[in-house]
């Protein structure tokens, strides 16, 4: 005989998750992908259909509530944000290049904005959500992880806010917020929402698919057509966080690659992006070799002196 209320209680878990179902369902249907679990997932940012309309910022802290940056213009365009934070995940950069004297006329583009010498260039950047993640090596208390997602995500009730990510990280993604928990903080690939089977809150809200969600290696493929395409109209398109991949003007096979990666037509420093990423392990083989040789140096002088006074 069933307890009274309990059929009460399994009619509402029926119904929840026939919406929950039915929601991942739209979801599928309107990014073009399903969520399964032990497939990696990321973003593919073109950043020749960025418009700078934030719409993804706005989507990012709506969805994980997170404060405002204020509404001041900082003087670096229509920048207001300035930079990727602890309570700003996404971050669209303007950049301005009208100067016709500093760059050099691009004959062979069809299109004016592909003239770097008349246009802007805008680029949402976001976590990178790295192959091999620097702070997750960094990390001394296991805070930060791999999901079944193959994203990069924090836990807070790990983080003891010692801050060791936040240099580790080549990007500047990672910081300690010490203005509210004193944890470190970053973009999570919309965790929950990838439970849920629904697509990021920031993909979802962009108008003209600059942010593009899905399997890595799907993305990668739709990547690749994209670089083409825009090469034979004569734009210098190349990619960013595919290792060796159409990676003309940067290298990011330090890190195995990105899962969030991005189509550029200039300079990675231009956007603000290292051109050849690298983790902070790599340096300790040849930091303990210096350091030994300089032991060793050390015991020479001493030997050396001691045997000349005898």
């Amino acid at each position: 005989m069933t307890a009274p209320g309990h059929a009460g209680v399994a009619h509402g878990v029926r119904a929840w998750d026939r919406h929950d179902a039915g929601a991942a369902e739209q979801a599928q249907q309107t990014s073009g992908t399903a969520i399964t679990p032990g497939r990696a997932y990321g973003f593919f940012t073109d950043t020749t259909l960025c418009i700078g309309c934030k719409a993804c910022e706005v989507a990012c802290k709506q969805w994980n509530q997170l404060p405002s940056d204020g509404f001041a213009l900082s003087g670096h365009s229509y920048d207001n944000t300035r930079a990727l934070g602890a309570t700003t995940w996404r971050h669209v950069s303007f950049i301005e290049q009208f100067d016709g004297e500093r760059f050099e006329t691009g004959a062979g583009a069809t299109e004016q904005w592909a003239d770097p010498a008349h246009r802007w260039l805008l680029l949402s950047d976001v976590c990178k959500h790295c192959v091999e993640a620097p702070c997750l090596e960094a990390c001394p208390t296991g805070a930060i992880l791999r999901t079944e997602f193959d994203t990069v995500y924090v836990q807070q009730d790990v983080c003891n806010g010692c801050g060791y990510c936040v240099p580790a990280c080549p990007f500047g993604v990672v910081e300690v917020d010490r203005q509210r928990d004193g944890k470190a903080h970053k973009c999570t690939l919309c965790y929950d929402r990838l439970k849920g089977g629904l697509e990021p809150a920031c993909a979802k809200a962009c108008p003209t698919d600059s942010i593009q969600f899905g399997p890595v290696d799907e993305l990668r493929e739709r990547a690749k057509l994209r670089v083409m395409e825009l090469r034979g109209r004569g734009v210098p398109a190349y990619l960013y966080g595919t290792p060796g991949v159409l990676e003309n003007e940067a290298d990011t096979s330090r890190l195995r690659g990105l899962n969030c990666s991005f189509l550029l037509i200039d300079r990675p420093e231009v956007y603000n992006l290292p051109p050849e990423p690298r983790r902070p392990s790599d340096n300790t083989a040849p930091g303990l070799l210096a350091s030994g040789l300089a032991a060793a140096g050390l015991v020479a002088a001493a030997l050396l002196a001691f045997w000349s006074e005898r």
